[in-house]
């Protein structure tokens, strides 16, 4: 009688691995952050953004605050600080004039930057400080409970406006713009891609740049506002997100139900803090 065939190996398993792993702090996860959050696809769009910079790591130094976004310091492979709330700006400004051949990202959430932190923000805008901000807005405080936040639409509710925000929400973009940013621009956490080129631009122009994120909180804001899931505001946004690069950013309000403006509002040259510094110690040591 003939043999019993053998029976064929099962194929090895081999686990999947991210392909920006290189860059993560693999010990330290999984993260904190729920299911349909979109600071996953904001961190990955960064992560993409470095590796086809190319630059050497070392020349790289991530600043955050408090808050969900704020853990972006902690999970990345990069020199960090991890500030106290609201405190990141004033932290990078530091870094960057101390160490200027640095590239410093300031990577924090709406709250953070704009809330406790919004004073630094106009401040290092208007000096034009040699760094990049890439700001995820959720439109609540969503690690401590769902808290209003400066970017809380008009009638939004939060676990601090039960009945309704009252309280008009900044614009991002057009804050930015009017204090003196020189690139500004808005994504979603859908447009991935094109998230991901404006993060590129942002990091290789000169001053202060800046670009804003807009992501889905499914557990707090997107919960209290009857939103639905994660996905559910990812069609949201591919329903309402209107690009339009060059938009005069005052016209980029966000209301909720109706079309906002996404794309590149600002991207232009002008001095640097540094540059203007170091232009007048020369003029200073001329007149000696």
């Amino acid at each position: 009688m003939p043999g019993k065939p053998k029976e064929k190996a099962a194929p090895e398993f081999v686990p999947a691995r991210h392909p920006m792993e290189k860059y993560l702090r693999t010990e330290r996860l999984p993260h904190i952050w729920c299911a349909g959050c979109g600071l996953g696809t904001a961190l990955s769009c960064f992560l993409f953004a470095l590796d086809e910079l190319g630059w050497d790591l070392d020349s790289v130094a991530v600043v955050s605050g408090i808050g969900c976004a704020g853990r972006v310091a902690g999970y990345v492979r990069l020199d960090s600080y991890h500030t106290t709330h609201g405190r990141a700006l004033p932290f990078a400004t530091g870094l960057k004039l101390a160490k200027p051949d640095l590239h410093v990202v300031v990577f924090s959430g709406d709250g953070d930057l704009f809330a406790i932190g919004g004073n630094h923000f106009i401040h290092a805008a208007r000096r034009n400080i040699d760094m990049t901000v890439i700001c995820v807005n959720n439109f609540n405080y969503g690690m401590t409970g769902g808290q209003l936040g400066p970017t809380t639409p008009l009638e939004a509710r939060c676990t601090t406006a039960p009945y309704g925000n009252f309280e008009p929400p900044f614009n991002l973009v057009y804050l930015a713009a009017s204090a003196g940013a020189t690139y500004v621009a808005r994504w979603t956490t859908l447009h991935a891609r094109r998230l991901q080129h404006a993060m590129v631009e942002a990091l290789s122009r000169k001053g202060f740049t800046f670009v804003e994120v807009i992501s889905p909180c499914p557990t707090n804001y997107g919960r209290r506002n009857r939103l639905g899931e994660g996905l559910d505001e990812m069609r949201y946004y591919a329903e309402h997100a209107v690009i339009r690069h060059g938009a005069d950013p005052k016209e980029a309000d966000i209301v909720p139900g109706k079309d906002f403006l996404i794309g590149k509002f600002v991207d232009m040259e002008k001095l640097t803090y540094l540059e203007m510094y170091r232009a007048k110690v020369a003029q200073l040591k001329g007149k000696r």
